[in-house]
């Protein structure tokens, strides 16, 4: 039995006129954490949102343990136990954060809420501000909402956009400590800006450019090519 959980197969995707992806194949392995790297407009957000259905592929094959899920929609996709934290965090400000984690909840049961207990572990500023609507909670606070809120759910697979950007290096600190815990149970796919926080969490890496894959190897060898670094990373 194959140990890919997902894997995308010459996709390509078009929003308006514009050909964004064009021939991405990757396969992420059950387990740990697969990362997405490349500069701003790569194609690193369009294809999560590809995978998730928000962003329907043109052409290509998305299997997800073992479906094919290119033509089924998003809310299909989620329930087969695939989570999605957005760039932009995507919260429910008028919603208080217990509010936020019992709409996530495909199910409200025993399971659930033993979930809630344990992600409140990893995050214990979410249970002091419980009844706080999340439009007041701080940037970090917010990422950690929309981590943890989709963390509740037992999902084979959590995607997750630059959930650094923006926040300050103690956040930033906090929140890789929390990946690594969480990666030890979900797979999870991160595309991430930060190269630090990046080579903290996951070994396994692709970069994109332009829409096509360039590189798919170790992070630990990656930081060893410096001509690859700065051409596509700009480090």
């Amino acid at each position: 039995m194959s140990d890919s959980i997902l894997s995308l197969d010459n996709v390509h995707t078009h929003i308006g006129r514009h050909h964004i992806l064009q021939g991405v194949s990757l396969t992420a392995d059950k387990g740990g954490a697969t990362l997405l790297l490349g500069r701003n407009g790569a194609g690193k957000s369009t294809t999560l949102r590809t995978i998730m259905g928000l962003c329907p592929a043109s052409t290509g094959r998305i299997n997800f343990k073992g479906t094919a899920i290119e033509n089924k929609k998003t809310h299909e996709i989620a329930r087969m136990g695939m989570g999605f934290v957005p760039e932009d965090r995507a919260v429910l400000f008028n919603l208080t954060v217990e509010e936020n984690f019992r709409l996530s909840m495909i199910e409200e049961n025993e399971k659930t809420h033993g979930n809630l207990n344990e992600v409140l572990k990893l995050f214990p500023a979410l249970k002091k501000f419980w009844k706080t609507k999340a439009g007041l909670l701080s940037g970090g606070q917010k990422q950690m909402l929309a981590i943890a809120r989709v963390f509740v759910c037992d999902h084979a697979l959590l995607l997750i956009d630059e959930p650094s950007k923006g926040l300050a290096p103690i956040v930033v600190d906090q929140l890789g400590e929390a990946l690594l815990r969480i990666k030890d149970q979900t797979k999870i796919i991160l595309v991430e800006q930060n190269f630090n926080l990046a080579r903290q969490v996951g070994s396994d890496c692709f970069i994109l450019d332009d829409g096509r894959v360039v590189f798919h190897g170790l992070i630990q060898d990656l930081a060893q090519d410096k001509t690859m670094m700065k051409k596509y990373l700009g480090i």
